[in-house]
């Protein structure tokens, strides 16, 4: 494991980035007529969170020269998932529910990738706490948006 510490204002910055999905979950909460819009903001940007983490992943096995086409389907799938989370939208389905739950879990289970990719002992001590700790609260606060979706 890499013994470079953190800066700062990279876990501030990580931190940070849950907070667009607490406004709209606050806003889900406490808006009623603000509910739909706090359901598709924050279904797009926790989409678009994940899109990023597999942009990251496509990198990190680029910069290793990984030769195996496994791990870019893994950098992909991310994008896939999230498009796919998106899509009921598109067709005009009242959708927000599953999707939201589907985002959450696949965010919460992304430190988990982090982890087994094989540079991850090369990581910067503290950065796999750290995504744990942005994934937890990004999934989570999704994961409490799905609760107020509506059911059909």
């Amino acid at each position: 494991m890499n013994t470079a510490r953190l800066p700062k204002t990279v876990a501030a910055f990580g931190m940070a980035g849950i907070i667009p999905q607490l406004i709209c979950l606050g806003v889900a909460m406490a808006w009623p007529a603000g509910r739909w819009f706090a359901l598709a903001a924050g279904c797009c940007y926790a989409s678009m969170i994940l899109s990023f983490l597999g942009g990251l992943w496509w990198m990190a096995a680029l910069v290793e020269t990984r030769r195996h086409p496994g791990s870019y389907l893994v950098a992909v799938l991310p994008s896939l998932v999230g498009w796919g989370a998106m899509l009921p939208w598109c067709f005009g389905w009242l959708w927000p529910g599953p999707s939201l739950l589907l985002l959450g879990f696949c965010l919460l289970a992304s430190p988990w990738v982090d982890r087994a990719q094989p540079w991850a002992d090369r990581l910067p001590a503290g950065w796999l706490r750290l995504r744990v700790m942005m994934a937890s609260g990004l999934a989570l606060s999704t994961l409490a948006l799905a609760v107020f979706a509506p059911l059909s």
